[in-house]
This record gives C-alpha cells, sequence and structure tokens, in this order.
C-alpha cells in the first residue's frame, strides 16, 4: 500500500483509470465493477488502482462516527469480494484501514491482473480516464490478446501442435460460454469462435492454437498434449503398497469427464457402519466423509504441476487411510506456514472454469471444507506433507 501521503494526493485527484471514491458500501455491485475495472487495467499502466470508500466525490472523508467492530465489518466485506467467485480470475487486491486527513477510510489496491480479462457476472469492465463501463468488443480484444502475449502459467500459454477439432467445441460453446459470459454480451456478439475462445483464454490468436487450458478443460484427448492428465485410483487390502490390489481404474479424458467420474467412484468407497452417538442412539457413520476426499482430490487436480511430467494425480486407498498425491509443491505466495489461508494459482484458468461450472464454491476454503468435514465426522485432521516437488495428503478412517 502506497504512503499516507500519497494516498491523501490520490484521493483528492479528480476521477481517473487509477481513482474511484465510494461514500459507504451502499452498492456493492458498484465496488464489485470498480475492482473489476481496476483488474483490467485497459492503458496498460501496470499500476494498481484505488479504490476509496467512506470518501465523498470531491475526495473528502465523509467522517461519519463508527465503531471498531463495524468499521471491521467493512474491511471484511471488502475483502471477499476477492474471492466470492463473482469475480473471475479473482483479483489481486490488498483491503486496508488507513487515516486520510483525519478520518478513517477504506482503501482498496487493486492490482493489474496478469490473465485478463477479468469479469465481473461474466461482463468485462474497463476503466479509461474516468470512464468506467463495460469493454467494446475492441477493448476486450485487447486484453485477450495482452493476457496471451503476456502468458505466465502454464495453462495461459499455448498448446504446439493443437488445433480447434482438438477440442469438443459444442461442449464449450452450449455450456461453458453461456455460463461464463452475461447474456447481455452473447446476445450481441458477432465474433468467430476463436475470438470467443480466446476471450476466455482457450485460444491464441497469434498462433492459431489453444491453449493448454482448453486442452485440458474441453479436449477430445487431453493426454495426447499432457500425458499426466489423469487420476490414477488404486484400492489397497492392505495399509502398504506391496499389500494386494482390490481395485484400480485410471480416470482419463478432459478434467470436466474425470471430475464425473470421481463422482460416481467416491461414494462406492466409502464404508458405513452403525455406532453408538450421543446419548446412547446409534448413528451411522462413514469411515470418510466424501466432502472431504472429493475436495481434496480437486484441490490437487487444479493446483497440480502439469508441466514437464508425465506423473498423474494418484488416488491410494488404504485399509485405514487414504493418500492423495499431487506432483508439484506449492506455487507462488503460498508456503508450507500459511497454506491453509493463502491462496495462488499456478491454473488460474482451470480454477475459472471449475468456479463458473460450479465445482468450487469459493476459492481458497477447500482445505478448510475438508477439514471441517473431517472434524464433523471424528476423522484425525489431515496430514500435509509437503515438497518441491509434490504434495501428499493423508486422511485417516474414522473407523
Amino acid at each position: 500500500m502506497l504512503r499516507v501521503e500519497e494516498l491523501e494526493r490520490l484521493m483528492v485527484e479528480l476521477e481517473s483509470h487509477r481513482v474511484e471514491r465510494k461514500q459507504s458500501l451502499s452498492d456493492p455491485e458498484k465496488i464489485r465493477q470498480a475492482i473489476c475495472a481496476f483488474s483490467n487495467d485497459l492503458p496498460a499502466t501496470g499500476l494498481p488502482g484505488y479504490l476509496f470508500v467512506g470518501v465523498d466525490d470531491a475526495g473528502v472523508p465523509t467522517g461519519k462516527p463508527i465503531t471498531n467492530k463495524e468499521f471491521d465489518r467493512i474491511l471484511q466485506t471488502l475483502a471477499d469480494m476477492r474471492s466470492d467467485g463473482n469475480i473471475l480470475p479473482p483479483p489481486r487486491m490488498n483491503v486496508e484501514k488507513v487515516v486520510l486527513r483525519g478520518a478513517a477510510v477504506a482503501v482498496v489496491e487493486v492490482f493489474p491482473a496478469a490473465a485478463p480479462p477479468v469479469r465481473f457476472k461474466g461482463q468485462v469492465w474497463v476503466r479509461v480516464g474516468p470512464r468506467r463501463a463495460t469493454a467494446t468488443a475492441d477493448e476486450e480484444r485487447v486484453l485477450s490478446e495482452r493476457s496471451i502475449a503476456n502468458a505466465r502459467t502454464f495453462d495461459q500459454r499455448a498448446c504446439p501442435g493443437a488445433r480447434l477439432d482438438d477440442l469438443v467445441i459444442d461442449s464449450i460453446l452450449n455450456d461453458y460460454l453461456p455460463s461464463a459470459v452475461a447474456r447481455s454480451v452473447l446476445a450481441e456478439n458477432h465474433r468467430t469462435v476463436e475470438e470467443k475462445l480466446a476471450a476466455l483464454r482457450l485460444f491464441d490468436l497469434r498462433r492459431g492454437e489453444p491453449t493448454y487450458a482448453a486442452i485440458l478443460l474441453f479436449g477430445k484427448n487431453p493426454l495426447e498434449f499432457v500425458p499426466g492428465a489423469y487420476i490414477q485410483f488404486v484400492r489397497f487390502n492392505g495399509d502398504t503398497q506391496v499389500d494386494p490390489v482390490q481395485d484400480q481404474k485410471e480416470l482419463k479424458g478432459n478434467l470436466f469427464t474425470t471430475l464425473i467420474q470421481l463422482n460416481t467412484l467416491l461414494p462406492l468407497q466409502v464404508r458405513t457402519a452403525r455406532v453408538q452417538g450421543p446419548r446412547l442412539v446409534a448413528e451411522e457413520r462413514s469411515d470418510y466423509p466424501i466432502i472431504a476426499v472429493r475436495e481434496l482430490a480437486l484441490n490437487a487436480l487444479l493446483h497440480r504441476n502439469y508441466e514437464h511430467t508425465s506423473a498423474p494425480v494418484r488416488l491410494n486407498w488404504f485399509a485405514s487411510k487414504v493418500e492423495i498425491h499431487s506432483p508439484g509443491g506449492l506455487y507462488g505466495q503460498v508456503t508450507p506456514q500459511n497454506f491453509r489461508n493463502v491462496s495462488d494459482y499456478r491454473n488460474p484458468v482451470l480454477g475459472e472454469a471449475m468456479k463458473v461450472l460450479g465445482y468450487v464454491e469459493r476459492f481458497g476454503v477447500g482445505i478448510a471444507r475438508a477439514e471441517a468435514a473431517l472434524a464433523g465426522n471424528g476423522n484425525p485432521a489431515a496430514e500435509f506433507v509437503i515438497e518441491p516437488t509434490h504434495m501428499l495428503v493423508t486422511l485417516r478412517s474414522a473407523s
């Protein structure tokens, strides 16, 4: 966050591509639009934008009396806008309480997105000077081309040798696009298929090739291009890998096919027994809560390293434990100390698609949901082994 002197200077300036002011949180939709617009950074300044909440149109803090508890609620509401899934991909932003000109102000610092265009409820918002509006087709094309040109993550890069024929185009146009893009935008959209895919970071217009994200999400045969893109499931009749194999499967196909297979497989593995509950009343309890195994397996698929490896996600189901082995260590800002409550995205396009289609409810809470489900079912806490090249999660049976 900038120094107080710099923030005070920006606060009183005319609204521009870097500054917007709101007197309160009374219109959260417009606040999300502003965050989305700053994230897109259409002028390509590379500089963060600043949203001042608690400041009038003249740049003067409203100075309304407010308790610390109420201000904490305001800050939490603003911070939640990052991960509630309405803005995709999730914006990179800071939220702080800052005393400016003698009054407490909530300041939202929004950094330019690495992978524009960023959408709020399916619409791309931009800001040029004092104007905040939905992007035109040409403005959106500029953002899409910039994203591909500056692709930093594997899933945003063009997949060499891949073509449109390698994708299930009908699924993209009929299932994904209407969920990812607002109806009003689709209604006036006259772009080619390639341009539509490029706007979703699924196609590189310069190279004429789908991105790796498109292949992983909608490919007819992703293993042709990404040999480790599958789940290897093995059920052992014991607690070691030298024990007899009871069942084994390879869950292959694009990511959505794999998830359907996973959702079918997991309930078949869980064992349920009658146990004595509170007040000596018998109740049924599973050895594992499905939601915990599913959340951690989904985490492995989304956050794993797909590049330069043929290793799959391995799901080993033993007699009294389950192990989920994911290629690739922690990514970006995530460390062994903060991985439970800090998120960064090795595969941001995959994460956005999972949210759009309902596989992810909210970003950054998968581990917390899994751990809550384990505790509620009476299982021991999940065990995490984090190495530079892989992550291993172990769940222990409740029975």
